[in-house]
C-alpha cells in the first residue's frame, strides 16, 4: 500500500468531512443570504418539470442506499440470513435503478442549463462544476455495476463495507481494505468524497434546509381567526 492510497482513502475522508461540516457552519453563520438553491425556474421551466423530480428522487435513493448498504455491519446481514452475494445483487439492482433515474434527470437539467440562453447566462461557474462533477460521479457509480458483475461472490462488497465502517469509527486501517479494488471503485469513492469538499461553497447547501423542513411534519396546525 503506497502513501497516495493511504492518503486518499485513509486521511482524505476526514479532510472532506471536516470541510463539509465546518464549511457549512461558517457559511450559514456568515452568508445566510446565499443559503438557497438559486432556482432558475423563473427564467425557464422546460425540462425542469421532469428533470428535477427524477434527479432528486434518484439522489435520495442513492444516498439512502449507500448509507444502509455500506454502514450496516456485516454481522447484521449474516444474522438476517442474507448472503454476501445476494446483498451485492440487491445493491446492483437498486443502485442501477436509482442511478438511472438520477442520470436521466441530471441529463435533462444539463440540457436545460446549456440549451436555453437565459438559463445559460444565469449559470455560474460553480453551478457548472457541480453539475459536471455530479455527472462524472454518477457515471463512475453506474460503471462500477459492470465491474461488480464480474465477481458476484460479494467479497468486494464486504471490503467496501469494511472500509466505510472503519472510516466512520476512526480506525486507521481503513485504506488497507480496498488496496486491490478495481480502479472504477476508487475513482467513484474519490469523486464522491470530493463532493463533500465542494458542498459548502455551492448551492448544494440547500440540502441542509431540506432536513430542516422535516420539522413541518410535527408542526401544529395554523389557527386563523376571523375578526
Amino acid at each position: 500500500m503506497n502513501y497516495l492510497h493511504q492518503f486518499l482513502f485513509g486521511i482524505y475522508p476526514y479532510i472532506a468531512l471536516a470541510v463539509f461540516l465546518l464549511g457549512s457552519l461558517i457559511r450559514f453563520d456568515r452568508e445566510q443570504y446565499s443559503w438557497r438553491s438559486e432556482s432558475s425556474q423563473v427564467l425557464h421551466t422546460g425540462l425542469l418539470r421532469w428533470g428535477s423530480p427524477l434527479f432528486h428522487l434518484g439522489v435520495i435513493g442513492l444516498l439512502g442506499g449507500h448509507a444502509a448498504g455500506l454502514l450496516t455491519p456485516v454481522w447484521v446481514w449474516d444474522a438476517l440470513g442474507v448472503s454476501h452475494g445476494a446483498k451485492q445483487l440487491v445493491a446492483m439492482a437498486a443502485g442501477g435503478l436509482m442511478g438511472s433515474l438520477c442520470l436521466v434527470g441530471l441529463l435533462m437539467l444539463l440540457a436545460r442549463r446549456f440549451s436555453n440562453d437565459r438559463v445559460r447566462h444565469g449559470t455560474s461557474l460553480k453551478d457548472k462544476v457541480v453539475l459536471l462533477w455530479l455527472l462524472a460521479t454518477l457515471l463512475l457509480g453506474l460503471s462500477s455495476i459492470f465491474a461488480s458483475a464480474s465477481h458476484l461472490d460479494g467479497h468486494m462488497m464486504v471490503l467496501l463495507m469494511s472500509w466505510a465502517q472503519h472510516v466512520v469509527t476512526f480506525r486507521g486501517d481503513a485504506a488497507s481494505f480496498i488496496v486491490d479494488a478495481p480502479l472504477v471503485f476508487k475513482l467513484h469513492l474519490f469523486m464522491g468524497m470530493s463532493l463533500f469538499v465542494i458542498f459548502p461553497f455551492t448551492r448544494l447547501v440547500h440540502v441542509w434546509s431540506g432536513f430542516g423542513a422535516l420539522g413541518y411534519l410535527n408542526r401544529a396546525f395554523q389557527l386563523v381567526r376571523s375578526r
